[in-house]
């Protein structure tokens, strides 16, 4: 049975509709869900995972408009309350993640540390 949670994130309108055009891609695989999470490195000591991946087992299931998440349970600590949002601009493209739980953020955006 899967483990269901509030949803720990939020995505932004921006970030949700490029999300869905990734995932209306031909080549996309809708066996794989939207992961968001963390991992060691980076310059502030986390940097951020968002990326389509399979579910293992710790990982809790969200949907957010219509996307369906997942999230190691142990993330969740550093990740609880944090916008992500796509930025489609010349300079400045990509995903942005705005973490109330950073104490400190990399100027690339995608290191933090807590």
């Amino acid at each position: 049975m899967e483990a269901v949670v509030s949803v720990p994130v939020k995505l932004t309108l921006g970030a949700v509709e490029e999300i869905k055009r990734l995932m209306n891609e031909p080549d996309f695989d809708h066996s794989q869900r939207l992961r968001i999470g963390v991992k060691g490195g980076g310059c502030s000591g986390m940097t951020y995972v968002l990326g389509f991946d399979k579910q293992e087992e710790g990982d809790e299931t969200f949907e957010i408009a219509g996307i369906a998440c997942i999230m190691n349970k142990s993330h969740q600590i550093y990740l609880y309350g944090m916008e992500v949002d796509w930025k489609g601009g010349l300079n400045s493209r990509g995903f942005t993640f705005t973490n109330p739980n950073a104490s400190s953020t990399c100027g690339c955006g995608t290191s933090f540390a807590v």
